[in-house]
């Protein structure tokens, strides 16, 4: 190996006799351009490689290299998002470290204290820890924090990409940047990521005021095998009958019959598109193999269960002796080793083209082996009051767009512009935990200063935060000035819950006649006026509790269907205009079934009766429909755009939706033509209509104007809101009466 690689001879002797007793035949390309860049430790990197294409190992040769050099005595602080993770890490770091004398310390809320102790007491090797522990830490160590990271030489950011954008992005951002100046020195950070949209824009994120050496891997793909399968529910619902006497839609039970049949046998993951779903399907797939009499073979995961019952379907998918199908919402795509999966299966579209490619980068890791993709779409029959979602067959459409994408190897930027201030309350009562008080002076210039993770707050606005939080009784001030945690944030400090930065998983109660119907996720604004579609239903939104979680409705008689129904992603603008694309083309991809592709024709045959290429206004009685063919985030500064003019509006899939009321059609159009001719209006004339700005687990906490900026950094695109506004200059309307091929890929059949 050592004459056919430029890096291996660079590497510590007792990992190159470790590789080599691994049987390797040569490094892979991520390793070998990443161990020059990191064994020196005196810069970041980002490692950008496919799933299995050996990051773990581009980071830790090298780094656990340059910790030999000092005699082992320094410290590696590997960050992962999941608890699940860190335990498989354990397994793969420990053997090579063990024979390199080096501990590896797992540490999270399933680790005994006494391997905690034992790690305090040495502050040396490899650290596996979640961003929550790692605030715990800093929480809890107060000023012995420089000397518990004292030796560290790198922080590793493992699945990156699952960092950027989030409140633990931002929580993670601040707690290096913390620790560093507790050290008073900078620490090399090394991100690895297999889906990273923008590396530019992952840079900005890793380190906020420098710019890292970027390795991206050219290693080769696996072949790729795809179908999609479309299934219809029927007008006439012939329903199967439930434990409980309930009817059920058919479609469902359709669909678990298949994977049944196509995922037994062998190790896979199914990916419904929520809780929800994983329980339902999980219960549908063990009937089946109750009444035929075969051992269970799929296992639900999900955040809501027992760590036992997830444990279990970790076990159960990592063990080779007898095959596993683990069906998950969203963990199992953040890089967990789930052993030889052979298939990947996606209930509806997926929420986002990058988690679809990470979904499948569990699939075809062995050499030769391809990855596979089922798909399942169900769309309802088409009758006389088919909505327009059903018409244009939206979830088949968005599906087949997001798989065409993930073939171009386009998939969504990272967002690095939302500010979090929700984060931001929470990193100050945890600065003044770690510091036992600090100045407004100290405390501005920690997180919010040069390098800071929140340098876009003014020292005007951080003031009125302060107020703020202390109207709040989360902050008070001593005579000396020192910020002290107040008598409301002092119990929110000591409860372990604090240390997470963002909420639990959290739906809208929709309620009707004081009668609880369900609850439904939501991902954008509300605000009373609009209609939603729930339980095959249309409501009217009359109020919206944003405190209590609940929507109140009443039924709306009569007109189109909306679109809105709750989501499970916000969709990118360059996945509906790839819709629209299809829509607009006359070849069907070739990894669309039969039904499937029924279902593309029908939506083109709609969209060209609606005349959609050339027209963008639907009338449909009581509404008028913009179609946009933009991203959520666009939609919804379109609708507070047009609420900002007394309006109701809101974002409804591919498009915005307004209720008429006293406004004419032609009114609509003009006030669309005067949003596009006037100035920007500020936030808080923006705003001041929208409810559910609050969406990140402290806002509540924030003062009006600081919400307002938080919820437009994360939510909205005015920029591309306004773009669409001003070319939108037709007033023909289309009257809506009801309430391109890609041969790359391999098909399969069954």
């Amino acid at each position: 190996m050592a004459s056919k690689s430029s890096s291996f001879h660079l590497l510590d002797e007792r990992i190159q006799r470790f590789i080599w007793a691994e049987g390797w035949e040569e490094l892979r390309d991520a390793q070998e351009k990443a161990i020059p860049l990191i064994v020196k430790g005196e810069q970041d990197v980002i490692i950008s490689a496919a799933t299995a294409a050996g990051k773990t190992e581009a980071a830790f040769f090298p780094a656990l290299t340059h910790l030999l050099a000092t005699d082992g005595d320094g410290l590696i602080v590997y960050v992962s998002p999941l608890k699940a993770l860190i335990n498989d890490q354990f397994g793969r770091l420990e053997r090579l470290c063990a024979q390199l004398e080096i501990p590896v310390w797992p540490w999270h809320g399933d680790v005994s204290a006494s391997v905690k102790t034992r790690f305090l007491a040495k502050r040396r090797g490899v650290l596996l820890i979640t961003p929550e522990s790692l605030e715990a830490l800093l929480c809890n160590r107060g000023s012995s924090v420089g000397a518990v990271f004292e030796r560290v030489t790198f922080f590793v950011v493992d699945e990156l990409h699952a960092f950027i954008g989030s409140e633990r992005g931002k929580q993670l951002q601040s707690l290096m940047h913390r620790i560093e100046r507790a050290l008073d020195r900078k620490v090399p950070r090394i991100g690895l990521s297999a889906t990273l949209g923008d590396r530019r824009l992952a840079g900005q994120f890793l380190r906020p005021d420098a710019e890292p050496a970027q390795v991206n891997s050219a290693a080769a793909g696996s072949e790729l095998k795809v179908l999609v399968k479309g299934y219809e529910e029927p007008l006439a619902v012939k329903s199967e009958r439930d434990d409980e006497g309930e009817s059920e839609p058919v479609t469902p039970g359709q669909v678990a019959a298949h994977l049944f049949k196509v995922l037994r046998g062998a190790n896979n993951l199914v990916f419904p598109n929520s809780r929800r779903q994983v329980e339902q399907f999980t219960h549908l797939l063990n009937k089946m193999c109750e009444r035929e009499r075969v051992p269970n073979e799929f296992w639900p995961h999900h955040g809501s269960l027992s760590k036992e019952i997830r444990a279990e379907t970790e076990a159960a998918l990592k063990q080779k002796e007898l095959p596993a199908t683990a069906l998950c919402p969203n963990p199992w795509e953040l890089g967990i080793d789930s052993g030889a999966v052979k298939c990947v299966a996606q209930i509806g579209p997926p929420p986002s083209v990058a988690s679809l490619r990470q979904r499948l980068g569990r699939s075809g890791r062995r050499k030769g082996e391809p990855a596979i993709l089922r798909g399942y779409c169900i769309e309802d029959a088409l009758g006389p009051r088919a909505s327009l979602r059903d018409k244009l067959r939206l979830d088949t459409v968005q599906t087949a767009a997001m798989i065409s994408l993930l073939v171009d190897k386009w998939f969504e930027p990272p967002r690095v512009q939302g500010v979090h201030l929700s984060t931001l309350v929470q990193q100050l009562l945890s600065a003044i935990a770690q510091r036992g008080g600090v100045t407004a002076g100290e405390a501005y210039g920690l997180l919010c200063g040069p390098g800071a993770p929140f340098t876009g707050l003014s020292k005007q606005e951080f003031v009125d935060l302060l107020r703020h939080l202390g109207h709040k009784e989360l902050l008070t001030q001593d005579s000396s000035g020192a910020l002290l945690h107040g008598r409301v944030g002092e119990k929110f400090v000591n409860h372990y819950s604090f240390y997470a930065a963002f909420a639990s998983e959290e739906e809208f109660r929709v309620v009707a006649g004081g009668k609880t119907l369900g609850s439904l996720p939501v991902d954008q604004m509300l605000l009373p006026g609009q209609r939603i579609l729930f339980a095959g239903q249309t409501w009217h939104v009359d109020e919206v509790d944003e405190e209590q979680k609940a929507i109140y409705v009443t039924r709306a008689p009569g007109g189109a269907p909306p679109m809105f129904s709750g989501g499970v992603g916000r969709t990118h603008t360059k996945v509906r205009q790839r819709m629209r694309e299809l829509l607009e083309g006359t070849s069907s991809p070739a990894f669309l079934d039969a039904v499937a592709q029924r279902f593309l024709t029908q939506a083109r045959a709609a969209y060209s009766n609606l005349r959609l290429a050339s027209e963008f206004a639907l009338d449909q009685g009581k509404e008028l429909m913009l179609m946009t063919w933009l991203g959520d985030a666009a939609n919804e500064a379109i609708a507070c755009l047009l609420i900002s003019r007394g309006l109701v509006a809101f974002p409804s899939g591919p498009g915005v939706e307004v209720v008429k009321g006293e406004r004419s059609t032609q009114g609509i159009l003009e006030a669309l033509a005067d949003i596009a001719a006037a100035d920007t209006p500020p936030l808080d004339a923006l705003l001041a209509d929208v409810k559910n700005l609050a969406r990140e687990k402290w806002d509540w906490a924030l003062p009006d104007a600081l919400l307002r900026k938080a919820y437009a950094s994360l939510y909205l695109d005015l920029d591309e809101g306004l773009a669409w506004s001003s070319g939108s200059r037709s007033t023909r309307l289309t009257k809506c009466t009801v309430p391109r091929s890609s041969g790359c890929f391999l098909v399969f059949c069954g």
